[in-house]
């Protein structure tokens, strides 16, 4: 298998995925009930469930009413990445004219942990995950 060359770190593995769902207790009802995921949080003001799939999650956030039918229901993905030295990041992705979002502290697959989001060339979101913080005090 070929190895990338000159990137600054390692691909460790898929932290999470954010589908937008129509309907939420039918989403819920899927993951949990037909694939087995497991409820783990919820962030009511965003309308956000998180439902844990191995060492992965699967976070449901409701779809926009006016949404067009075709819009696409993935909001981001995110992978963990190591080392998760934001300085080198930024200066990789810059050198490939990516411009990355600020690092901020958010929840994932290992807990709270720093992480920054950028696009892909067709403008899907992928956030590059650092690891757990050892405070997981929300």
């Amino acid at each position: 298998m070929a190895q990338a060359a000159d990137v600054p770190f390692a691909i460790g593995e898929l932290d999470h995925v954010v589908l937008r769902v129509r309907n939420m207790d039918l989403a819920i009802a899927f993951y949990r009930d037909v694939l087995g995921a497991v409820e783990e949080r919820r962030v009511d003001s965003i309308g956000l469930v998180q439902l844990r799939a191995g060492r992965s999650l699967i976070d449901l956030v409701p779809l926009p009413e006016d949404a067009d039918v075709g819009e696409a229901n993935m909001e981001h993905f995110a992978l963990t990445v190591s080392p998760f030295e934001p300085d080198t990041l930024r200066e990789h992705l810059s050198r490939h004219g990516i411009d990355a979002g600020d690092v901020a502290r958010r929840y994932g697959a290992r807990g709270f942990g720093p992480s920054l989001y950028l696009n892909d060339p067709d403008g899907n979101v992928v956030e590059l995950k650092g690891p757990p913080d050892d405070d997981q005090t929300a």
